[in-house]
């Protein structure tokens, strides 16, 4: 492993190893571990109090500056998606882990009573029922994570008795089971093409261990279930994260904040507000580029989906994805997030905690910081500027893709002379951006587009 020392002002690559095969496709990340800048192992470690207490404001103002040490990102992330309390002792937090541990083996046999397959090894490729509850007689149609099969393709084992009904299996009747069946083979079709080119998962265990995770959140949230999309942000927690059950909590976290925009009606898909929000920005921003994309016939801003949906993981390489995440997180943070997920979920694990300790904790985030002060200014309006949604304030995501499109401006103002033009403008962004510099940007633009709303107020 990569010494401190040595790995300074280098590429993380190393870390997030990909096949030998798969070099030439796969963009190199431009994210570099800086000495005095990337939080460290060394400086992690020094930012607990001898019980446990985290110094949540050292952390932060550290990831702002260099991101976090692939070395120690799983533990770093477990704060900043809100699994554990900064004011929490090491006792406190050990406590409330062993809790969650059992309530995933819980929730996980509870699916494998429903359906074997769970926790068996194997990734399921082939619908295992019918539609109407028939169970599918076809054990050929799955890919066992354990077995010597060549994944390399992401194609999955086929028969020719593929929906050949079991007549002497019962029917299921529940629909809520059925419903969750059915998706058990759309997951496993994912899981196959998830960061097939890096070399952990040629581990068949950590597929099984990704599918396993998707299956159990599918049947606990039964309004969302799983969507296309799911496995990609799944999978990071998997690779930084060896406990299963750790993994899916920083999933679940991860999930709190996004699961509305895998809501989709057939009004309206579930980034809608997001996308308004950045069809308002850039209104307001650049309301030539504005125009020009609604003549292009892309005023819907749908072209923005993916970034969304995914938060960047084809726009940057693997690792400048976590980098660009934690710096995301980072910003945002807010010491309340662990509360208000306690009282979420209090069934699951009992606050350890007290909430008390945050008395005088302030927002730490830069994100947080700007939308206080223009709370200050205005109450009325939602803390960044923007009118309020039903998803709460605008996230920095949003502002990130402004930065894109700014980014791109000269050339979408030139070239663009339809939605084939515009699509492949910015696909030339895939595997090409910036993580630290589309940060940087969103914060100048959110800057930007808090003075122009100001001025606008002025009588």
């Amino acid at each position: 492993m990569m010494k401190w020392g040595l790995s300074s002002g280098t590429p993380a690559d190393s870390y997030y190893e990909v096949r030998s095969d798969c070099t030439d496709g796969v963009p190199k990340s431009k994210f570099k571990i800086k000495a005095g800048k990337t939080l460290s192992a060394r400086k992690w470690q020094a930012a607990f109090s001898p019980d446990g207490c985290l110094d949540i404001a050292s952390v932060l103002s550290r990831i702002q500056r260099g991101g976090v040490h692939p070395t120690v990102r799983g533990e770093v992330w477990e704060f900043l998606l809100g699994c554990f309390d900064p004011r929490s002792t090491f006792d406190e937090r050990e406590e409330i882990r062993q809790i969650r541990r059992i309530q995933y083996a819980r929730w996980k046999e509870d699916c494998r009573l429903m359906d074997s397959h769970v926790g068996s090894g194997k990734v399921i490729t082939a619908p295992l029922i019918t539609e109407d509850g028939r169970p599918i007689k076809d054990p050929l149609v799955l890919l066992e994570a354990t077995s010597d099969n060549n994944r390399s393709e992401g194609a999955p084992t086929t028969s020719i008795n593929r929906t050949e009904i079991d007549e002497s299996a019962e029917p299921i009747t529940d629909k809520q089971i059925i419903e969750w069946k059915l998706t058990l083979h759309q997951i496993g079709l994912d899981v196959l093409r998830t960061d097939r080119t890096m070399v952990f998962y040629e581990n068949k265990e950590n597929l099984s261990k990704l599918w396993d995770i998707l299956a159990v959140y599918a049947w606990i949230d039964k309004d969302v279930g799983y969507c296309q999309g799911m496995s990609d942000l799944c999978s990071p927690m998997i690779v930084l994260l060896n406990d299963e059950a750790d993994a899916f909590w920083c999933f679940e976290k991860l999930m709190r904040r996004l699961r509305g925009n895998f809501k989709c009606t057939d009004q309206s898909v579930g980034v809608a507000n997001q996308l308004q929000h950045l069809a308002s920005i850039i209104q307001v921003l650049d309301p030539k580029l504005h125009d020009h994309l609604e003549t292009l016939g892309g005023g819907d801003y749908l072209f923005a989906f993916r970034m969304f949906m995914v938060l960047f993981r084809r726009e940057v390489s693997f690792g400048d994805s976590l980098y660009l995440w934690e710096m995301m997180w980072a910003l945002e943070y807010d010491p309340d997030i662990f509360f208000a997920a306690c009282e979420e979920q209090g069934a699951v694990h009992k606050n350890k905690v007290s909430k008390s300790k945050l008395k005088g904790l302030r927002h730490f985030g830069k994100w947080e910081n700007s939308k206080d002060k223009d709370k200050d200014k205005d109450k009325d309006k939602d803390k960044n500027g923007a009118e309020d949604g039903e998803d709460g304030p605008v996230p920095i995501s949003v502002f990130m893709v402004a930065s894109v499109l700014k980014e791109k401006r000269e050339k979408l103002l030139q070239e663009a002379r339809g939605l084939d033009d515009l699509i492949r403008i910015l696909n030339d962004v895939n595997g090409n951006l910036d993580a630290k510099k589309a940060c940087a940007g969103a914060l100048k633009l959110h800057k930007k587009y808090l003075k122009k709303v100001q001025q606008a107020k002025k009588p």
